[in-house]
């Protein structure tokens, strides 16, 4: 555990098991995680449940910014779990690749909610 933030960091495996421009849901501890690697490379991760119907948000369509939830089609920011069509918002998770392994900071927060 980091004293300084008091995250745990998880290794998630491989980052190429997801493919490039798609998202794939883990489940931590108790937690569902959506963790997407983005066309440039970069990985980002999010709650994996979209809080309006449950929508699993690893399934949506992204881009460089953001996720669209398959269900409803609410888009949740990729930085900062920020939703911008109405819903609540959703937990954002430092995550990274180290030695081409994913590694998230669950209990880190990258926004406020």
């Amino acid at each position: 555990m980091s004293a300084a933030t008091g995250a745990r960091l998880y290794k998630l495996g491989p980052a190429d098991q997801i493919p490039i421009g798609e998202g794939r849901a883990f489940a931590i501890d108790d937690h569902q995680v959506a963790v997407f690697r983005l066309r440039d490379g970069q990985v980002r991760a999010l709650s994996a449940v979209c809080p309006h119907r449950g929508g699993p948000l690893a399934d949506g369509l992204t881009d460089r910014q953001q996720v669209i939830c398959p269900l409803h089609n609410h888009a949740f920011q990729l930085i900062d779990g920020h939703c911008t069509t109405g819903a609540p918002s959703v937990r954002a998770y430092p995550v990274h690749v180290e030695n081409g392994e994913l590694v998230i900071h669950l209990h880190a927060r990258l926004n406020p909610s």
